[in-house]
């Protein structure tokens, strides 16, 4: 799980030394600061809980998921892939493996989201950014990742603004890998799921996740966790959190690449029920 909108996302990128992207990572598209909705509006599990985000869902377990992506990235692209940019990083746990093979650039909307993937990734370049609108000038890269942050888009308008993201920082022939939770073909509300991680600190968190379709008529549905938080002293408290996101069909996914200029196929994903969308970046 990373963080909604790219709430929730290295200082290389080709012909350019990492001294100058950092600049232009300056003159990021204010827009991006300020898109989307507000601070009160966010998941408290990417606001005021974000501290905690590690303990639902650690870095460990994303190895064989990252390398799979990696090598859907890759297949996509047409020559060397190198540079990667990622929105909505959330807590930079896929990154934490797939800087093994790329040079990654990791963007979020959320501040407090970056610094709990800044804390597992410190040598990589974080951008604060709605994966909407961010444009980050003079900065194209090999590929561009969207991992399950993309699920936080609630209208077929977001998905098309994020699409055009993705293809303004893809160099012509890179590729796209974009990963939503559900799409319409295969959503099937309503489930749970609980789990949960001990960290090193004596801290620990257990949660229950209730998703549900309160409105199957319209691009929305609901996510309601309850979490367990144990603090270092032993005491235990109990937080509630509501995450709101989208559900498309599989042609929404694909038209909204397609215009953005991808190449788009579609591959099943072995960790969920929705499809992966890669795309290449036509050339010309």
């Amino acid at each position: 799980m990373t963080s909604c909108l790219g709430w929730s996302g290295q200082e290389m990128k080709q012909g350019k030394k990492g001294s100058e992207l950092s600049s232009d990572i300056e003159k990021c598209d204010s827009r991006s600061r300020s898109a989307g909705n507000t601070v009160g509006n966010r998941p408290r599990l990417y606001s005021d809980l974000a501290a905690w985000f590690h303990l639902l869902t650690a870095p460990h377990d994303y190895q064989e998921e990252a390398e799979f992506y990696s090598d859907l990235i890759v297949e996509a692209a047409i020559g060397p892939v190198r540079t990667v940019l990622e929105l909505g990083s959330g807590g930079g746990n896929n990154a934490s493996h797939m800087k093994e093979r790329f040079t990654m650039t990791l963007t979020d909307f959320s501040p407090e989201m970056l610094e709990v993937s800044r804390r597992i990734n410190p040598e990589l370049t974080h951008i604060q950014g709605d994966m909407r609108s961010l444009r980050v000038d003079h900065a194209q890269f090999d590929a561009v990742f969207v991992h399950d942050a993309v699920t936080y888009l609630t209208t077929e308008e977001d998905i098309h603004a994020m699409a055009s993201t993705a293809a303004f920082h893809c160099r012509p022939g890179g590729s796209v890998v974009v990963v939503p939770d559900h799409v319409w073909e295969s959503f099937t509300p309503p489930y749970t799921e609980n789990g949960g991680h001990d960290g090193l600190d004596g801290r620990s968190m257990r949660y229950l996740m209730w998703t549900t379709d309160p409105d199957p008529t319209d691009s929305t549905y609901v996510s309601d966790f309850a979490y367990l938080l144990r603090e270092t002293d032993g005491t235990v408290r109990v937080e509630y959190d509501r995450h709101v996101q989208g559900i498309f069909s599989k042609s929404v996914w694909i038209d909204a690449l397609t215009k953005a200029g991808f190449q788009t196929t579609v591959q099943t994903d072995p960790w969920g029920p929705a499809p992966v969308f890669c795309g290449t970046n036509r050339v010309g």
